[in-house]
C-alpha cells in the first residue's frame, strides 16, 4: 500500500464545546488527523441536535457542563433523532456519577479532557469501530459509584435552585406547586445528607448527579 494512502471517507465530527477557545483548538488539532474531519462546531447545548441533523456527523464529541443543555442530557436526544451518530462525552472532572448517566443516556465514550489530542483522535475511531471508549481511570473507580438516588423531578428541582432563585421562581419556572418545590428540596437534602439546598447542590454536582 503506497505511504501516502488515505482512506476513501474521513470520519464526520460535531464538536460541543462551550469555551470559544479549547473548541477551536480541539477543532484545529483534530482537523489535522488525515482521517477525520470536523463539519461542525457547537457552543451552547440547545445547538447540538440541529447541528447534527444538518451535519450528519458519525461522532459527536459533547463537554459535559455546556449552556442551554448539558452533554449529558443531548446525548440522549442525539439516540432518538440521530442514532447513527456515536456520542462520546467529555469532562473536566472525572466523576463516576457522570459516566453512569453517560452510559444510561446511549454515550459509547466518556474522556476527560486533558489527555493528549492523539488519544481523542484514537477514542473517535474506536467509538466508529463500535468499541467503547472510557478512561481508564474513571472506569477503575466507577463501581463504587452507585446510581443517584434523586428523582428526576428532584434533580430538576436543585438545578433550577443553583442560582439562588427562591421557593416561588422555582415553582414557576417548573410549574410545579410550591409544596411540591418544598418537598422536593427536603428529600433531596435528606438524600444528600446536607444541611440546606446549596449544599445539596454541591454534593449532588461532586457525585456526578446533576
Amino acid at each position: 500500500m503506497p505511504q501516502d494512502y488515505r482512506p476513501v471517507r474521513s470520519v464526520r465530527v460535531l464538536l460541543a464545546e462551550d469555551q470559544g477557545m479549547t473548541r477551536g483548538a480541539l477543532a484545529l488539532l483534530l482537523g489535522m488527523e488525515p482521517d477525520i474531519e470536523v463539519v461542525a462546531q457547537a457552543g451552547a447545548g440547545d445547538e447540538i441536535v440541529a447541528a447534527a441533523l444538518t451535519h450528519r456527523p458519525d461522532v459527536a464529541l459533547l463537554d459535559v457542563e455546556l449552556p442551554g443543555r448539558s452533554g449529558l442530557d443531548v446525548a440522549a436526544d442525539l439516540r432518538e433523532e440521530c442514532p447513527d451518530c456515536r456520542v462520546l462525552i467529555l469532562t473536566t472532572s472525572g466523576r463516576p456519577g457522570y459516566l453512569r448517566r453517560a452510559m444510561e443516556a446511549g454515550a459509547v465514550g466518556f474522556l476527560v479532557k486533558d489527555g493528549p489530542v492523539e488519544e481523542l483522535a484514537e477514542a473517535v475511531r474506536r467509538a466508529l469501530r463500535g468499541e467503547t471508549v472510557i478512561d481508564p481511570a474513571l472506569a477503575a473507580s466507577a463501581p463504587s459509584a452507585g446510581p443517584s438516588p434523586l428523582t428526576g423531578r428532584e434533580a430538576d428541582v436543585l438545578k433550577a435552585s443553583v442560582d439562588g432563585a427562591t421557593v416561588a421562581d422555582i415553582a414557576g419556572r417548573l410549574r410545579l406547586s410550591e409544596s411540591a418545590v418544598r418537598n422536593c428540596l427536603s428529600a433531596a437534602i435528606g438524600k444528600t445528607g446536607t444541611r440546606n439546598r446549596m449544599e445539596a447542590v454541591r454534593e449532588a454536582r461532586q457525585q456526578g448527579w446533576l
